[in-house]
């Protein structure tokens, strides 16, 4: 079953060996331990899907694993690691992948014991139960490991809980916070926290993560890599939910505009109504936003982007959006249909209508 910080189709991220072109930012970590200037919170920023997940729970295996600099051994003090890689063999790693570790807690949403559901946020009293745990005896020096996944989800009640935390930090205690949008994140929190920046991943990188995560790229690696925007996460839910074969369908079907291809169009909107097809129904409106947003940059640049992600998309693209006016409309429309599926889903409308009126405006704007 996957949890509420796991990628549909992808391992957890404490079960992930190892992170791909994120180098910078794990040298940065190694740096600031090496230097005795390990920050008690730090804060991993950027995109979906490129490897925060995964670097906090290595930095986690590494600091709950990794002695402190200053206690010297029977040769005097070690020296400073290269690397944050633990052996999966090391008691601490194995006790991490079995959940099993009592100097780490992984805060995430959590289930209403009232009704069993899973929450939509993290609730005050998933923080206030830190204060048990930093209570604990001591173990491995003493050292306390907090990932919260995603600091994002908190609500109000739980970000100023968290923030107390923050201004008198426990001792020996280390917070990683895992971050996809951290402007929304309080300003007191975001400046007691030492900041981590994960950037999108390079073609090469990306196809080292796709054979680490079995991902299937029989449709092209390539196209899988442009679509997703440098994010294995995003690679893996397109993967896992035949996103390449429905972007192919859209294209074709923008690709018909300003004519409006009425059965394909209820065909493909009927996809994302079926009962349990919430995830399908998220993922086709994403990539609507995707289709609008190429549109929108084909008109503003002059040209289609170098790689296709479907076939016969550069011709499309260049033949719905030829100038700046274009552009401005597809990006119009981008604003005003996201917005209107955002609140029609909120309010429980038939996604196979939401999905059908974007459609017909986007066939419309095509006409104009």
């Amino acid at each position: 079953m996957t949890t509420p910080d796991q990628i549909d189709g992808a391992p957890h991220p404490r079960d992930t060996a190892q992170i791909f072109g994120q180098d910078t930012a794990q040298q940065t970590f190694l740096d600031a331990f090496a230097t005795g200037r390990l920050h008690h919170a730090w804060l991993l920023t950027g995109p979906r899907g490129v490897g925060k997940a995964t670097l906090a729970w290595q930095i986690a295996r590494f600091l709950l694993a990794t002695p402190p600099l200053d206690e010297d051994g029977l040769f005097g003090a070690p020296p400073p690691p290269e690397t944050l890689h633990i052996d999966p063999d090391h008691p601490v790693a194995r006790r991490i992948a079995a959940g099993a570790e009592p100097g780490l807690k992984a805060i995430t949403r959590t289930p209403n014991p009232n009704t069993d559901r899973m929450r939509d946020q993290i609730v005050v009293d998933d923080i206030r139960a830190l204060s048990g745990f930093f209570q604990l005896s001591a173990t491995d020096g003493g050292r306390r490991v907090v990932i919260v996944d995603a600091a994002d989800d908190m609500n109000t009640s739980a970000a100023n809980a968290l923030l107390k935390m923050l201004e008198e930090p426990p001792e020996r205690a280390t917070l990683l916070l895992i971050s996809h949008q951290p402007s929304g994140l309080l300003p007191t929190i975001r400046s007691r926290c030492r900041t981590l920046r994960l950037g999108t991943l390079a073609p090469a990188d990306m196809a080292r993560a796709f054979d680490q995560a079995q991902v299937d790229v029989s449709g092209g690696a390539e196209a899988l890599a442009e679509l997703a925007g440098g994010s294995v996460g995003a690679a893996i839910r397109l993967a896992a939910l035949d996103g390449m074969i429905t972007y192919g369908t859209l294209i074709r079907l923008i690709g018909s505009m300003p004519q409006f291809d009425r059965a394909a169009a209820l065909k493909l909107a009927e996809s994302a109504a079926a009962r349990g097809a919430e995830t399908k129904r998220d993922l086709l409106f994403d990539l609507i936003d995707l289709a609008l947003s190429r549109l929108a940059r084909t008109g503003a640049t002059g040209h289609p982007p170098a790689i296709e992600a479907a076939a016969q998309e550069a011709a499309t693209l260049t033949r719905l959006a030829p100038d700046q006016a274009a552009a401005r409309a597809w990006a119009q429309i981008a604003q005003d249909t996201s917005a209107r599926a955002r609140h029609g889903i909120a309010v429980n409308l038939d996604p196979a209508a939401l999905v059908l009126d974007t459609l017909i405006k986007m066939s419309q704007t095509a006409r104009a």
